[in-house]
């Protein structure tokens, strides 16, 4: 992922928030990083990832006991 200059700002916040559908009585109950997890995780599921790993991948990172 590339850094970006864009700055951060109060509108361009409400705008994310319209984007997710979050409204004014949702918001009341979040936080700002709340927010930003869900936009992250928003964002995410267009994401292609090649496929699950599957046990035997995990003890070839890991190991095996």
């Amino acid at each position: 992922m590339r850094p970006t200059v864009r700055e951060s700002t109060g509108a361009l916040f409400m705008l994310r928030c319209a984007e997710l559908g979050l409204s004014d009585e949702a918001l009341d109950g979040m936080t700002m990083g709340m927010v930003y997890d869900m936009i992250i995780e928003h964002e995410n599921d267009s994401e292609s990832y090649p496929y699950e790993a599957t046990q035997e991948d995990i003890y070839a990172f890991f190991g095996k006991e």
